[in-house]
């Protein structure tokens, strides 16, 4: 059954409403709308969607939801709390502008309401880091069996799960959607919209801890998945994180656990990171051992693996399916290898950056048996009170990884001073204000066969560094 307009009608109103005029692809951005889809027009902080109604209409959208009146080529169906006498019958025109009190609430409950109607399993993704790749793999091994559903890049929060799930159809199976918080309430919000049968449960870290507060309030904001989860749910739990363990009392469901702790249901040994060519190990649940040598970089892509693993056991999937999609995958979504100057290797991995994921990014580095390692690393934000504790322990790991280390920002200078206090000559730490400062270092300093990581917070702008690194990778061919 495809989404239709006056399904959309009848989740705002309350009522039946007849006719059926299906609608493509629901979008708060109007440069993604396709013909027939829907325009979801909202104020956000930096522009207000109402200004973009027009484009989008011009773009072949059906309807826009909206909360204001907006100069636009399309009739306006009134459906706020306070509006009276709103004609619903059908044919309802097409484009239409539609009017509703809170066009963030109208979007979540109609998908609150698409997910009623389809019998698909769900499974819900969170934890502070890995979430977005366990989500890719969680799906490729699914897909060995199932048609599934995902979301897409940063759909993950109160706009991105709703648009995600009214791409529903009765063709789906299995859905799969990391869910992200930044306070309490948000993974709540997001479980009250797709309930999940299954959540999985990476890491909890101080990742956001500025906008969080505290350490414990990041623990209870991602608890909410589990304690979403119905009495013949699986909660499938992290043995080696002990944040992530507290949450075997909080919830209804079974639990399964995984990681390299002898306990654990789903566990790895004899783990060996081969560098660029991936990480092999021994997967064991039960009386059951497989050894797995995957195309995922980084020793902690092991954690990714099993807790794929134990989700494509709990839907039924046989081990050779199991062990197929962990083979295939192909998904290394943050971390990304291109050529830099002089023969050199880059390590692009400038999507964001917490003292976790950097940690796990110079055990990569560590792990490559090539040239100099040379570790370039920028700010990490919203640490919070974590801020020069994370800073001195990536700096600790640096001095003994690399062996020339360059940091760009303030908070990085921390990185510097620890990575000296651990070992690594003076001479070896460059320190940069900028990316562009950097980049120029660099350019200079980096000799053949070098392995060079690229790694911090967005708002620093290490991927300049990259892409000038890269362009005189080009310029040398």
């Amino acid at each position: 059954m495809p989404l239709t307009l006056e399904f959309i009608l009848e989740s705002i109103t309350g009522q039946p409403v007849a006719g059926s005029t299906p609608v493509g692809e629901v979008v708060i951005d109007s440069r993604k709308v396709t013909p027939g889809g829907v325009f979801v027009a909202l104020k956000g902080e930096h522009a207000d969607g109402h200004q973009f109604v027009g484009d989008a209409l011009a773009r072949g959208a059906a309807a826009a939801l909206i909360e204001r009146p907006v100069e636009a080529p399309c009739p306006t169906l009134d459906l706020r709390t306070s509006a009276s006498g709103v004609a619903l019958e059908p044919p309802l025109p097409t484009p239409v502008c539609i009017r509703v009190d809170d066009s963030a609430l109208a979007l979540q409950e109609a998908a609150r309401q698409w997910v009623r109607r389809h019998p698909t399993r769900t499974v819900g993704v969170t934890g502070s880091v890995g979430k977005s790749t366990v989500k890719e793999v969680i799906a490729g091994v699914l897909a060995r069996r199932y048609r599934v559903l995902k979301s897409e890049g940063s759909y993950n929060n109160e706009l991105g799960i709703p648009m995600t799930v009214l791409r529903l159809d009765g063709s789906h199976q299995r859905m799969v959607l990391e869910m992200s918080m930044y306070t309490r309430g948000e993974i709540a919000l997001l479980t009250g919209i797709a309930p999940p049968q299954v959540g999985v449960v990476t890491l909890v870290a101080p990742v956001h801890l500025s906008r969080a507060g505290t350490l414990e309030n990041i623990l209870r904001a991602k608890t909410e998945l589990v304690e979403a989860l119905p009495p013949d749910g699986v909660a499938i739990l992290n043995r080696d994180d002990e944040r992530v363990m507290t949450m075997v009392n909080k919830t209804q469901a079974r639990i399964l656990t995984y990681g390299l702790h002898p306990e654990a249901d789903f566990r790895a040994d004899q783990v060996e990171g081969l560098g660029l060519d991936g990480v092999r190990f021994w997967l064991h649940h039960a009386d059951t051992h497989l050894q797995l040598h995957l195309p995922m970089l980084g020793r902690h892509s092991v954690y990714t693996a099993l807790a794929a693993a134990a989700v494509g056991t709990v839907e039924g999937l046989s081990w050779e399916e199991v062990g197929e999609g962990l083979r295939s995958s192909k998904n290394q979504l943050r971390l990304i290898v291109v050529a830099g100057p002089r023969g050199s290797t880059v390590l692009d991995d400038t999507y964001n950056a917490s003292p976790t994921s950097v940690l796990a990014a110079l055990d990569l580095l560590a792990d490559l048996d090539r040239g100099r390692r040379v570790a370039v690393l920028g700010d990490m934000l919203e640490l919070g009170s974590y801020e020069e504790e994370g800073h001195a322990r990536v700096g600790a790991r640096a001095g003994a990884v690399a062996d020339l280390l360059v940091t760009v920002g303030e908070r990085a200078r921390i990185i510097a001073r620890e990575a000296i206090r651990a070992g690594l000559p003076g001479a070896a730490v460059c320190s940069f204000d900028s990316a562009e400062d950097a980049t120029g270092f660099l350019l200079e300093a980096i000799q053949p066969g070098d392995a060079v990581l690229v790694k911090g917070s967005r708002a620093v702008g290490m991927e300049r560094i990259v892409r000038r690194l890269q362009e005189e990778a080009g310029r040398e061919e």
